[in-house]
């Protein structure tokens, strides 16, 4: 008979590490695609102000909330497209900007909801793995 065992929690200074990176990581996506604070917030489903306090390094995203995990799909997106312009951040903001017909809209429209970022994610992950 197996029972349904829930793996333990990690440590709480693990906890507040990843909370770090993945909330400076963010930021940083954001800032190389051009994204504003109210544009990010939307993505990640929190308030303006609170993308201001992750800015300013006073809030950092917390393990087990949705906006960890929009936080962390969104970095999906980041690495995708980060790899398929070679690090160009100008392309990688113009292509996020500019009107895609597989999609049918502009990327940066629709990451702002799940759904959305769902589709420009895995669209950028299925471009990457082509040869």
């Amino acid at each position: 008979m197996m029972r349904n065992v829930t793996p333990p929690a990690a440590p709480q200074a693990e906890q507040d590490r990843r909370a770090h990176i993945l909330t400076k990581a963010t930021i940083r996506a954001a800032d190389h695609f051009g994204l504003k604070s109210a544009e990010l917030a939307r993505v990640l489903g929190v308030s303006d102000s609170t993308v201001t306090r992750m800015r300013k390094g006073t809030y950092l995203l917390q393990a087990e909330t949705k906006s960890f995990e929009l936080a962390q799909l969104f970095l999906r997106l980041y690495r995708s497209l980060d790899s398929i312009t070679g690090g160009d951040d100008k392309s990688s903001a113009s292509w996020l900007r500019s009107e895609n017909v597989v999609l049918g809209a502009v990327p940066a429209t629709l990451i702002q909801s799940i759904i959305g970022l769902m589709a420009v994610a895995d669209y950028l992950d299925s471009r990457r793995g082509t040869v």
